[in-house]
């Protein structure tokens, strides 16, 4: 079954922590409409804004239950969607070693997937699938921005085959 939405999800950061840009493009399927935003942070990790890419894409999706699939090369962004989140909140939101990290990011993350219906599939970063490059370029344009002394935000709307 095609989901409502398609999403492409990206972060990094030049530097960990250093200068940081995430970016997500959300694709509906049916009618090709497409929505791309970007933003960073002047300092902050990698993680950081991978997780926040995937926050923003799904804030930004206005229907409550809309089943998503969410394309990221993170693994660490879907392992802690897919697998670790649960343990975590179950033991008061620490990990067995102690306190996590990015705990404000995941508790986030938490509430906007009990909001929506996604699903997260791993991609392989540069490898040519035109969604991942397009937010790994988005992303790597808003640190540009950044290093330039400009904000970092960017959004448009426009047509995705």
């Amino acid at each position: 079954m095609q989901p409502d939405v398609i999403a492409y999800t990206d972060g990094g950061c030049r530097g960990n922590p250093g200068v940081g840009g995430w970016a997500f493009l959300l694709i509906q399927p049916d009618t090709g409409r497409a929505l791309e935003r970007a933003g960073g942070e002047p300092h902050t990790t990698n993680n950081r804004m991978e997780m926040r890419a995937a926050i923003e894409a799904l804030s930004a999706i206005r229907k409550r239950g809309a089943s998503v699939l969410i394309r990221s090369d993170s693994r660490y962004l879907i392992d802690c969607c897919s697998k670790w989140i649960p343990g975590w909140k179950a033991r008061g939101w620490k990990r067995k070693d102690g306190p996590l990290k990015n705990l404000d990011l995941l508790k986030q993350l938490d509430e906007l997937v009990t909001k929506h219906n996604p699903t997260w599939e791993w991609v392989e970063a540069h490898a040519g699938n035109p969604g991942n490059e397009r937010v790994d370029q988005l992303a790597n344009e808003a640190m540009d921005r950044i290093g330039r002394g400009e904000a970092p935000e960017y959004e448009r709307r426009r047509s995705w085959k």
